[in-house]
């Protein structure tokens, strides 16, 4: 009997969770796309992409196989390192949050090569940041840049729970900035309807999207067609990612 893969291992402690979790979870309703018994979510990774629509089909055409824990097999081992050792052609870039259980590979069912990953706590936007995600656009020419926020987000908690008190989570630096980079976020959907929490993951989502379109770099690119901006949900409980 053969091992399963890290990709059944994480969509199988997904299921774990089960329907009642499901029911509690803001934004799950309808949860994962409904297949009859034996239905496979065919792969689009063999295709090269020729635009941002296309990478972001292909992004989701991923997702629904890890929700439906049908991923792909994908071609992770020596000769696969090899070749990408020779050279890159990602076909998206992806801004995403530092928790564990967000990984954007396994997320998107992507294998070596595929995807040019930055990440930092709730999405924060820094220099390095920045210039990592116009590095992927300008340098490695991906046609797709998509923001992914994500459920229960700790750092967005965090920074609600030190708004609320009116002081920083800590004596460090490197917090304290967290905190006053996300605040816009969690004060633009104080007093809003619906989950505080959600809703400022959300906001920080678009707030980052509208940034990054200002980049001397991101902004000509995008409006010339070659580069799409897009931005999403991810639930932990289902798996699902959902476009904003």
């Amino acid at each position: 009997m053969t091992n399963p893969s890290r990709r059944q291992a994480l969509t199988a402690g997904l299921a774990a969770l089960g329907a009642g979790a499901l029911a509690g979870c803001p934004g799950a309703a309808g949860g994962a796309p409904e297949l009859s018994a034996g239905t496979q979510i065919p792969s689009t990774t063999a295709k090269p992409v020729a635009d941002g629509k296309q990478a972001l089909e292909r992004l989701m055409a991923g997702n629904a196989r890890f929700v439906a824990a049908q991923d792909q097999d994908l071609d992770e081992g020596i000769a696969r390192r090899v070749a990408v050792s020779k050279g890159q052609h990602p076909f998206a870039t992806v801004l995403g949050c530092v928790d564990s259980r967000v990984s954007i590979e396994l997320v998107f069912d992507q294998g070596l090569g595929d995807l040019v990953v930055v990440r930092s706590a709730g999405g924060a936007l820094d220099q390095s940041v920045t210039g990592s995600i116009e590095f992927g656009i300008a340098e490695l020419h991906t046609p797709l840049l998509l923001v992914l926020g994500h459920q229960r987000c700790g750092a967005l908690d965090a920074t609600i729970k030190a708004l609320d008190a009116d002081q920083r989570t800590s004596h460090t630096k490197g917090l304290d900035y967290l905190v006053d980079t996300l605040a816009p976020a969690v004060r633009q959907v104080t007093g809003k309807p619906g989950d505080r929490l959600t809703n400022a993951v959300q906001a920080n989502v678009a707030l980052v999207l509208a940034k990054l379109g200002q980049s001397p770099v991101i902004g000509p690119l995008e409006r010339s067609g070659k580069l799409r901006l897009a931005s999403a949900y991810y639930e932990l409980d289902t798996g699902k990612v959902t476009m904003l």
